[in-house]
C-alpha cells in the first residue's frame, strides 16, 4: 500500500474512531447525570433513640441519609440546608426533597480534599451569597481554594474564586478547611499543611496557616503580615497541622479552632492575630508509628499553647457554640463532633479556659464530622461515611 494511502486511510479511521469516542463520553456524561440524580440523598424522620444529658433527655432523630462523605452544612434563612459532599456534590435539603446544585468550580476530589466547608451569608436574603472551600488542581497537583457564589435557585451564579493556595502539590490529605465570618465582616480561612509539616512556619507559604480575607477577595489593610517582607499577606495565624473547625464566642468575638495533631496532640485553640502555634516546632503529639518525638517538645516560649489538648487522639472537627433556647443548661458551651472518638463534646468554658467536658452520642452514629446550631435552636450533626447522614438533637416530650 503506497505511503500516502496508509497514512489517509488510518486519518480516516481515526475520525471514525473520535466520533465514536465522543458519542460515547457524551452517553456517560448522560448516563453519569442520571446516576447522580437517583443517588441523591434521602429524607426521613427517622427516631434514633432517647438519651439522658445534662440537660435532660433528649431524642434524636435521623433526617437525611446516603450522604456521600458530607463535611460541612449551613441553614439558609428560610430553613432549608445545604450540604457540602467531599466527592463534589453541594446539595439542598428544600420542603423534605433533596435537590443537587449545579455550578460550582472545577473540585478536586481524593483523599481528604474535594468540597469542604460552606457558609451562608448572614445577609444572604439580600446577596444570595454563599462561600465555600474546596481542592482544587493545578501545576504541581492540588491545593486548597475558596470561593463566593450567588444560589439562584437550584444552581450558583456569579462564581468568584477569593483566594486560592499558589503552591501545589500531590499529597492527598491535610487541605484543612474551615470559613468563617468574622465580627469584623471579614473571612477567615484555614489550611492544614498538606502533609509537610516544615511547610506550616514558612510565612511565604500558604500551608498550615489561616488566612483573613475581605469578602471581595482583596487582603485588610490591618493583617498581622501584610508589611512583613516575603510574607502572604493574607497570613493572619502560623504553626498549624490542620485546622477542621473554626467558631466564633457570641459574646467576646474569640475564635475558637480545633487542630488534629499526629499520634495523639490534637488542640482547641483560640486564634490571634499574628500568633504562632507552634506546629511542628512544638507539638503534644508523636510521630505515627514510632511514637517518637516531633520537634523540640511540647512546649516553647514564644509559641501558643492550646487550651486543651486530647491525647490519644479523639480527631475533634467541626466546632459551634450554643445560644439557642432550647437547652437552656447548654448555653454558651463549645461543641465539637469527633471523627476518631465517633462522639459528641460539649465543653463549658469560662474565662477563655475549658472547665468541664460532656460526652454524648459515644459509638452511637458513627464519625461526627460537623455540628451546627440550626434555627429552631435544636442541634444538628452530620456523619462522615460513604452513606452520611444529618441528624438532629431535640428535647425529649
Amino acid at each position: 500500500m503506497p505511503r500516502s494511502l496508509l497514512f489517509s486511510t488510518l486519518g480516516g479511521d481515526r475520525r471514525h474512531t473520535m466520533k465514536k469516542v465522543f458519542s460515547i463520553l457524551i452517553f456517560l456524561a448522560a448516563l453519569n447525570a442520571l446516576s447522580a440524580q437517583s443517588s441523591l440523598p434521602v429524607t426521613e424522620d427517622t427516631t434514633i433513640g432517647q438519651f439522658e444529658t445534662s440537660a435532660g433527655s433528649v431524642i434524636l432523630r435521623r433526617l437525611v441519609s446516603g450522604l456521600q462523605n458530607p463535611w460541612s452544612f449551613d441553614f439558609l434563612p428560610t430553613g432549608e440546608i445545604l450540604i457540602t459532599e467531599r466527592g463534589g456534590t453541594l446539595v439542598l435539603i428544600d420542603d423534605k426533597q433533596t435537590h443537587a446544585i449545579t455550578g460550582l468550580p472545577p473540585i478536586s476530589a481524593g483523599g481528604q480534599g474535594g468540597l469542604l466547608d460552606i457558609l451562608v451569608d448572614p445577609d444572604f436574603e439580600k446577596s444570595r451569597t454563599v462561600y465555600f472551600t474546596y481542592a482544587t488542581a493545578g501545576p504541581g497537583g492540588r491545593g486548597t481554594a475558596s470561593a463566593r457564589a450567588e444560589l439562584d435557585g437550584y444552581n450558583l451564579r456569579n462564581v468568584h474564586v477569593l483566594w486560592e493556595m499558589k503552591r501545589k502539590t500531590v499529597t492527598g490529605h491535610h487541605f484543612g478547611s474551615r470559613i468563617r465570618m468574622l465580627p469584623d465582616g471579614t473571612l477567615l480561612i484555614s489550611t492544614g499543611d498538606r502533609g509537610d509539616m516544615k511547610r506550616a512556619q514558612d510565612t511565604a507559604d500558604a500551608a498550615g496557616k489561616t488566612h483573613r480575607i475581605n469578602t471581595d477577595g482583596t487582603i485588610p489593610l490591618d493583617n498581622p503580615f501584610r508589611t512583613v517582607r516575603g510574607a502572604l499577606p493574607s497570613l493572619y495565624t502560623t504553626g498549624h497541622r490542620n485546622i477542621q473547625g473554626l467558631a466564633v464566642h457570641p459574646a467576646t468575638g474569640e475564635i475558637w479552632a480545633s487542630e488534629h495533631g499526629p499520634q495523639g496532640g490534637d488542640e482547641i485553640n483560640i486564634i490571634e492575630s499574628g500568633k504562632n502555634y507552634g506546629w511542628p516546632i512544638v507539638t503534644y503529639g508523636r510521630n505515627y508509628g514510632t511514637g517518637t518525638r516531633i520537634g523540640e517538645g511540647e512546649t516553647k516560649e514564644g509559641l501558643e499553647n492550646p487550651v486543651i489538648q486530647w491525647t490519644p487522639s479523639i480527631a475533634p472537627s467541626g466546632l459551634t457554640f450554643y445560644t439557642g433556647d432550647a437547652f437552656p443548661v447548654w448555653k454558651g458551651s463549645l461543641f465539637s463532633g469527633n471523627l476518631a472518638g465517633q462522639r459528641l463534646v460539649r465543653m463549658t468554658i469560662e474565662n477563655s479556659r475549658i472547665t468541664g467536658q460532656e460526652i454524648l452520642l459515644q459509638g452511637t452514629v458513627g464519625r461526627i464530622r460537623d455540628v451546627k446550631e440550626g434555627p429552631d435552636g435544636f442541634l444538628y450533626l452530620i456523619t462522615d461515611s460513604a452513606n452520611g447522614a444529618l441528624y438532629r438533637i431535640e428535647p425529649a416530650p
